[in-house]
């Protein structure tokens, strides 16, 4: 019996990747990210597909110690057309050693074959790896929300760094 049946290699090593940089990072304190910007991207709305994405360019600002804003813009002109047009707020609940834990709500205007609005409710990490504290990379769970299939529709949704983004503090 195969339990890994229909996914691919890179799928089932990205969390083994992800858990082997987390226990590697516990060596270094919290980040605080206040009054710093961060330039980066995040691939996580539904817009963005296996087939064909959208990843989009995100700007991050540390408000405070436990509150960050961002703004999200990505498009694609070649036929069909896409857009992202967005931004996130970042609750930080608590400190971990070089992980910060948080509550996310994200508003995003999405256009693919059909357009709409998306709404995220999220809970993610943004961990650092030890000797390159301005790189972020983040995860995140939670719900969606949108209606840009023609219909209201609400989903569970799961990004790994490689959707819910990199930011690189200044």
């Amino acid at each position: 019996m195969n339990l890994f049946k229909g996914f691919s290699r890179s799928q089932c090593l990205c969390p083994l990747l992800v858990f082997l940089l987390l226990g590697w990072a516990q060596a270094a304190r919290a980040r605080d990210m206040s009054a710093r910007l961060g330039a980066g991207f995040v691939d996580e709305f539904s817009n963005s597909s296996g087939a064909r994405t959208v990843p989009a360019i995100s700007l991050k600002y540390g408000l405070s110690k436990d509150l960050a804003v961002s703004g999200i813009l990505g498009f694609n002109t070649s036929v069909p057309t896409a857009a992202t047009f967005g931004g996130k707020l970042f609750r930080n609940l608590f400190f971990e050693q070089n992980l910060n834990f948080y509550a996310a709500l994200g508003l995003a205007y999405v256009k693919g074959t059909n357009s709409g609005v998306e709404l995220l409710g999220l809970l993610g990490a943004e961990f650092f790896i030890p000797g390159i504290e301005s790189l972020g990379f983040s995860f995140e769970t939670g719900v969606s929300a949108n209606n840009a299939t023609g219909s209201f529709g609400i989903k569970t949704v799961g990004f790994t760094f490689l959707q819910a983004g990199m930011h690189f503090y200044f």
